[in-house]
């Protein structure tokens, strides 16, 4: 099957879709080699019940390729939901027809553009509610957080090293500026999150397709995140978007099945941009 046989012009979709039925599309500036590529990472790891794509959220072609596999996985029948980190959980677009607007998604979805801004997703939102697959809000709302992160008993969700391992990871993707009395309760915060986006794929689940979850890296990652609280017999594969290529990968590490490496970003001093946002008046 070829990337090219997935264009169904949005026209088209917003009547119903091809032959009847709604299709999932992809903009013409994301066909050719790069949809092919993405194709073919995409079948060297499948099958699966879920698949978790863990992206840098500043890497716009990271959003443009899980657009690809959205479409992708909705062409072939294959997709069953798509799970977002980026809205909370009693979000839904399932309500939706194919042709509806994309205001309409947003307002299902309860989008904050100033958290995750729309011109980077919904591009892939709007691909799955134009297949009619249904787009899932998967985090911890808010008014939980709190409670979450006083609640001990997420301390137990996690074996002894692996908690250590996960305070150790909030550490460092804070630039080590946390105060430590801090790391426990933003590490059950942590461990929330991945259960309300683990607990989000297992509903969608149906048998013969794939859950697919958009979220940050950290999320995705096996030995840490979203794949600790989900079932055994549970067949999940997490893919890490990284931009930059870190050398040749000999093989994934414990943490990904696989890495889709992308074109290296700008460089820039994360921390010292984190550490100017805390030290401004009212942090």
């Amino acid at each position: 099957m070829k990337a090219a046989t997935l264009l169904c012009a949005a026209a088209v979709a917003l009547l119903g879709g091809c032959a009847g039925q709604p299709q999932a599309f992809i903009p013409d500036s994301l066909q050719g080699s790069a949809a092919a590529q993405t194709e073919a990472r995409l079948n060297a790891v499948l099958p699966a019940d879920a698949l978790l794509i863990g992206e840098q959220h500043d890497a716009d072609v990271h959003q443009q390729i899980e657009q690809q596999v959205v479409a992708l996985l909705a062409e072939r029948r294959l997709l069953a939901a798509v799970a977002l980190e980026m809205a909370d959980v009693g979000a839904s677009t399932a309500s939706l027809q194919p042709g509806a607007s994309e205001a309409q998604a947003r307002q299902a979805l309860h989008w904050s553009d100033k958290s995750w801004p729309w011109s980077r997703y919904g591009p892939a939102v709007m691909t799955a509610v134009r297949a009619g697959v249904p787009v899932l809000g998967a985090n911890l709302p808010r008014s939980q957080m709190p409670a979450s992160m006083a609640n001990q008993g997420l301390d137990l969700r996690l074996p002894g090293a692996t908690l250590q391992a996960q305070q150790q990871a909030i550490r460092q993707g804070h630039c080590d500026l946390l105060p430590e009395s801090q790391i426990v309760p933003m590490t059950r915060l942590q461990i929330a999150k991945d259960i309300s986006l683990a607990t989000t794929i297992q509903q969608a689940a149906f048998p013969g397709k794939v859950v697919l979850l958009l979220a940050g890296k950290g999320h995705v990652d096996r030995t840490l995140g979203v794949h600790r609280h989900l079932p055994g017999d549970f067949k999940v594969k997490a893919v890490e978007l990284r931009a930059g290529a870190d050398g040749d990968d000999i093989g994934p590490p414990a943490a990904f099945d696989a890495i889709w490496h992308t074109p290296a970003l700008p460089d820039k001093d994360s921390c010292a941009e984190l550490k100017a946002q805390w030290a401004a008046p009212g942090k």
